[in-house]
């Protein structure tokens, strides 16, 4: 029977005569063998009782047995929950609890004291599982699947309130895939530098599909550090990376043109990239990163292109089959190009819904098949989508519209600013006063008095910062993406607290 993600990611690895994981202690695993671990684990999940559409909760370090443990879920036809390793017991238990996950596997050294916290949980450590898996015998036939069965549930970063679980199918995730090996010209020549955790979207659905179905080799770091990241670039093509990890590169001075010349692209994703980031790294290496946008209710929807401009701010153009308007956030009235508004998207690669969260899906889902995504942007007349903000990060000021991101962009360029957040934060008079919060490079501080005279004439003077602070570093969560609701229960009181001594 037909079981399309497995189908298309993991059979034909039965016929690859070259390696899949390249090791960096050195090695290599290779198709056949790693099909072969998938096959056993395959065997292991139904041994330990889970049926198709039952759902396998994984909270494990990146390992060659972690990304198998995605191929087995396929092939047993369960739907796999990752779940990142910060989250504490108490978190954990919430996912496990909201999924109704059937098995809990998690690293050995934690599982004793996951098991402690989490009685009503089946809990088992990754290496006695691969262990017994490997232990069974006989073969195994993948289970039948189709388009619109589950594959994932994704839970959602939670930044604001409940985490929801995106119901993510077969159909959604190989559109996907299939979509960017055609727009980002993957191919079996390819070696992927993969440095990327794969309990998101990102590491495991974007980068790990990409590749499987591509028949590109990956270079399987644990995790990202510069230093591995340079020594091991000579052996890759490309590269895919959060924000951070640019930056990063560029700080080093390892970073040059020689290191990055067997290099053909470097992709970025995840949060915005500085426009200053992309230009320092183009002039340093000659190499354009190429911005994309996705999140984990669709993975990706737009990129810039591969052959023609790849704008700086801009996260391009919608993949092939995917639409993308703009909407009046109120009226849902589809808006021109120029204009802010909602990002919508359709196509086959949009969530089957929220788990357990019917009124939610109802909510976010149009009639015609739209997703609201909570994402502003606005398309110039060339067809390429910029970013302007969250509908929640919007701040409204004396009733009037904010975006963040327009702000951000100038403050960022101020001479002395590393990066900028803008937040909204409530005030007795405007209902809410706008505050830029900085990370800077210069001692002393640039005089923050002056930061909103230099912002005068490029802006309304309703939208100029009512208060400029200076943080060390900004807070972030595990993809890089800034996390503002921390910032604003940090300075939320600073224009309504009232002196009561």
């Amino acid at each position: 029977m037909a079981n399309p993600l497995f189908d298309a990611l993991f059979a034909p690895l039965a016929g690859r005569a070259g390696p899949l994981l390249i090791l960096p202690g050195g090695g290599d695993i290779g198709g056949p063998a790693f099909l072969q671990l998938v096959g056993q684990m395959a065997r292991g999940l139904q041994a330990a009782g889970l049926r198709p559409g039952d759902r396998l909760a994984v909270q494990v370090a990146k390992s060659p047995e972690a990304f198998g443990l995605y191929g087995a879920a396929l092939a047993a036809g369960v739907v796999l929950v990752p779940l990142n390793g910060a989250y504490e017991p108490a978190e954990v238990g919430t996912f496990v609890a909201d999924a109704g996950a059937g098995l809990l596997l998690v690293d050995d050294a934690a599982a004793g004291t996951l098991q402690a916290a989490l009685p009503g949980t089946r809990v088992l450590g990754v290496g006695d599982f691969c262990r017994d898996a490997a232990g069974l015998t006989g073969g195994f036939d993948p289970v039948g699947r189709g388009t619109d069965d589950l594959a994932a549930l994704l839970y959602t970063s939670g930044t604001t309130g409940r985490s929801k679980g995106a119901m993510l199918s077969h159909g959604n995730l190989l559109s996907n895939a299939q979509a960017l090996v055609e727009a980002w010209r993957f191919s079996a020549e390819d070696v992927l530098l993969h440095a990327l955790p794969i309990f998101h979207t990102h590491g495991l659905f974007v980068a790990c599909n990409v590749a499987l179905l591509s028949g590109a080799a990956m270079i399987w770091l644990p995790g990202f550090r510069v230093d591995e990241v340079l020594r091991v670039m000579p052996r890759a093509t490309t590269m895919m990376g959060v924000p951070t990890y640019y930056t990063r590169l560029l700080a080093d001075p390892g970073l040059n043109r020689a290191a990055t010349t067997h290099m053909r692209l470097f992709i970025s994703g995840s949060a915005p990239l500085l426009a200053d980031t992309h230009a320092a790294f183009e002039r340093l290496t000659g190499h354009a990163i190429l911005e994309r946008y996705g999140m984990t209710e669709t993975s990706m929807n737009t990129s810039n292109p591969y052959d023609g401009a790849r704008r700086a701010g801009s996260v391009g153009m919608p993949l092939p089959g995917i639409a993308v308007r703009i909407t009046d956030p109120v009226s849902g009235a589809v808006l021109p190009p120029g204009d802010a508004g909602m990002i919508e998207v359709s196509g086959p690669n949009v969530l089957q819904g929220y788990w357990n969260l019917p009124d939610k899906t109802a909510q976010d889902l149009r009639p015609d098949g739209f997703f609201i995504t909570g994402d502003l942007g606005r398309f110039d007349q060339g067809g390429y989508l910029t970013i302007v903000g969250r509908l929640k990060d919007m701040v409204i000021s004396g009733g009037l519209n904010i975006y963040p991101k327009e702000l951000e962009l100038l403050l960022d360029a101020l001479p002395g600013v590393v990066e900028s957040a803008v937040i909204g934060v409530p005030h007795p008079d405007l209902g809410e006063a706008v505050v830029a919060v900085l990370v800077v490079n210069r001692k002393p501080p640039p005089d923050l008095a002056a930061i909103t005279g230099r912002l005068q004439g490029q802006v309304a003077r309703f939208k100029l910062p009512k208060a400029v602070v200076v943080k060390a570093d900004l807070p972030r969560n595990a993809m890089g993406k800034v996390r503002k609701e921390a910032l604003r229960a940090e300075f939320g009181g600073m224009f309504t607290t009232r002196n009561t001594g």
